[in-house]
């Protein structure tokens, strides 16, 4: 009877370390504290790097003066161009940091802001036209580039055409996490121009929104590790688990008999 007693207690103390908990799955647990330098997070001005695509357009009110500037004559509105047509239609950042601009050649882009390449772009154009003020000079990033790896349902490179996108919103385009993902340990891999950086944000607390890294740079990676549930293979709810510490436990006791009897 002790002996028995012993392995159902066992069985017990297998299925409910082994499954995954719901305090594992749910997200953004705790209260929400308030920050002062939220509002430096969510408006700091992200600098070009390599491989960025920047979409770029020149408006005048005699639009034949700025049409051989424009990469494409008659080209979509932005909220038409998908991320396929922007590889195309937009302007990438070459290995040298270099943009190229019809009759401007090459325009250095690399560590500048948006607000900043349209300036150079002006200054530039000073020698085409006599008033370059009554040009409308558009720049901006071609959506933001993610890759997304590990345990997510969808994983894969995505481009997301906000101006912000936080690591939330990566999740969620990617099919959010599996349940075998860990959610207190998301990564994220930033390559800068001098390093490359790896962070660690935890989903499961609420504190993350104020994280200087809760949003995301483009050309980020962001990797979902697996749970230790997923090497051990014993499931993902407490049936699973109990069903497959059950089996474990009668694959050793009928090689035991088996042994046994010869």
């Amino acid at each position: 009877m002790n002996t028995r007693f012993t392995i159902f207690l066992l069985l017990i103390v297998l299925t409910l370390s082994s499954c995954v908990s719901k305090k594992q799955l749910t997200y953004f647990q705790g209260e929400p504290k308030e920050v002062t330098n939220l509002e430096k997070i969510a408006n700091e001005t992200y600098k070009i790097q390599i491989n960025d695509i920047l979409y770029i357009t020149l408006k005048s009110d005699n639009p034949e003066l700025v049409s051989f500037f424009n990469k494409q004559e008659n080209r979509s509105t932005p909220v038409n161009i998908t991320s396929d047509q922007l590889y195309f239609t937009g302007y990438p950042v070459d290995t040298h940091g270099n943009i190229r601009l019809p009759y401007l050649e090459d325009v250095n882009v690399l560590g500048y802001s948006t607000d900043q390449v349209r300036e150079k772009i002006k200054n530039g154009l000073s020698k085409y036209f006599k008033n370059t003020n009554t040009i409308f000079i558009d720049v901006k990033l071609a959506g933001i580039r993610v890759t997304v790896t590990g345990e997510v349902k969808s994983p894969g490179t995505k481009n997301i055409l906000l101006e912000q996108v936080s690591v939330v919103d990566v999740l969620a385009n990617s099919g959010d996490i599996t349940d075998l993902g860990d959610r207190s340990k998301v990564q994220i891999i930033r390559k800068k121009i001098d390093k490359v950086e790896k962070i660690e944000l935890d989903l499961t607390d609420v504190s993350v929104f104020t994280s200087d890294d809760f949003y995301i740079q483009p050309n980020d990676i962001v990797y979902v590790p697996p749970l230790p549930q997923k090497s051990w293979g014993t499931g993902t709810t407490g049936f699973q688990t109990f069903t497959t510490v059950v089996s474990i436990l009668s694959f050793f006791t009928t090689t035991y008999l088996l042994i046994k009897s010869l």
